[in-house]
């Protein structure tokens, strides 16, 4: 077995659901201060994040990357132990598999391994790992510790993360930026009452109805070269009292933007509400912003290097997209730094029998060996 399929096992072994650890990081940091790496335990709430450099001075390539899966669903639908790596067909089956612990043990060998090549390559060399990247509001990740580096000072030029990128096969795709998302939380008030007697209620689905249908029709931009235009999506709708003899008094409606640099997220607000306005409701909304939208533009070093990596190591010219959701990108990216998403194939990611072919696994530490060499090696 390889060295980073050994690894890759071993961590999908540990039950690390968000926030839960589960003790990954523990064996990072014992594995990467073995090669002589600085290893910084960040703590925050129940989140365990780790900060590990190599060198010192200018510039610093961090590797991001997180350590949290998601649940598995019905145990018993999956063709084996979600938490015990299976390798069936030239696949390696296991929660995390493809996101993202096979990116992590990539990431891990591959810096092992550059430091050994390189132990006085220029600047620094990091690795960003996360138990909060999977939760559904990420305070007290990768969002917390940007936070820190920015009052203490902490300088990162380049970032490549490990996100499962990739279509069909290893390299064809990159991400070189990522959509803002905007959600809000819409309550619309009304009048309850017995169906019979309309005139005395008044019924919030129908009140929202003719505005929806405004929301989900506006054009909200028209986009740019780099991103598509800016979309609105209702997620839930949620109203009535389970009587079907009675008009419901409230509807929640929960709803998202994903917006390109074409927008900001105060004129999507600002517009959103002018027309709940517009249509006379009782309404309130309650707006939480996960992100804004970042891009890193053609000629930056990292996405340069990465392009060429996929082309010399991969065979193939990748597409470079910034589809797709969201990514812990967004919170280094305010930071000044330049990032790109590398990874596996995400065919599988979150899904029963989560997978990640070996010869891709395999593959993968040498790309991001190479980056590294492009960009610090002497």
């Amino acid at each position: 077995m390889t060295e980073v399929l050994e690894l890759a096992c071993d961590l999908i072994r540990r039950r690390s659901v968000t926030p839960d650890d589960a003790g990954c990081q523990t064996l990072l940091a014992e594995r990467l201060t073995r090669a002589g790496f600085h290893c910084q335990s960040l703590r925050y709430g129940e989140v365990d994040n780790l900060w590990a450099t190599h060198g010192e001075g200018e510039p610093t390539l961090m590797f991001l990357g997180h350590t949290d899966v998601v649940p598995t669903g019905p145990v018993d639908a999956w063709a084996s132990d979600p938490f015990e790596p299976v390798i069936r067909d030239g696949r390696l089956y296991g929660r995390g598999a493809a996101d993202m612990k096979g990116s992590v043990a990539a990431m891990v060998v591959a810096l092992g391994a550059f430091v050994a090549a390189h132990p006085h390559h220029r600047g620094r060399v990091g690795l960003l790992l996360t138990s909060d990247e999977e939760g559904p509001d990420n305070l007290d990740g990768v969002r917390r510790v940007a936070e820190h580096f920015r009052a203490s000072g902490e300088r990162i030029d380049w970032c490549v993360v490990g996100e499962p990128s990739s279509k069909e096969r290893l390299g064809d795709l990159i991400r070189v930026g990522r959509r803002g998302s905007l959600s809000g939380t819409l309550t619309v008030r009304g009048v309850q009452g017995h169906v019979a007697y309309p005139e005395k209620a008044r019924n919030p689905i129908h009140a929202f109805a003719p505005a929806l249908t405004e929301l989900a029709a506006e054009r909200w931009d028209e986009g740019n070269q780099d991103f598509p235009p800016t979309s609105f999506q209702v997620s839930n709708l949620n109203s009535g009292t389970g009587a079907n003899n009675v008009i419901p008094g409230v509807l929640t409606a929960m709803i998202n933007f994903r917006y390109s640099t074409a927008s900001r997220a105060e004129d999507l607000r600002v517009r959103a509400e002018a027309i709940l306005e517009k249509h006379g409701l009782d309404w309130q909304i309650e707006w939480s912003l996960s992100g804004e939208p970042f891009l890193t533009p053609p000629g930056g070093a990292v996405r340069d290097a990465v392009i060429k990596v996929c082309r010399e190591l991969c065979g193939i010219s990748p597409e470079e997209s910034t589809g797709g959701g969201t990514s812990d990108g967004r919170f280094i990216a305010p930071l000044g730094v330049e990032v790109v998403e590398l990874g596996p194939v995400n065919a599988t990611i979150h899904k029963v029998d989560e997978c990640v072919t070996v010869a891709d696994l395999e593959k993968l530490p040498s790309l991001y060996l190479a980056v590294c060499q492009m960009l610090l090696g002497r």
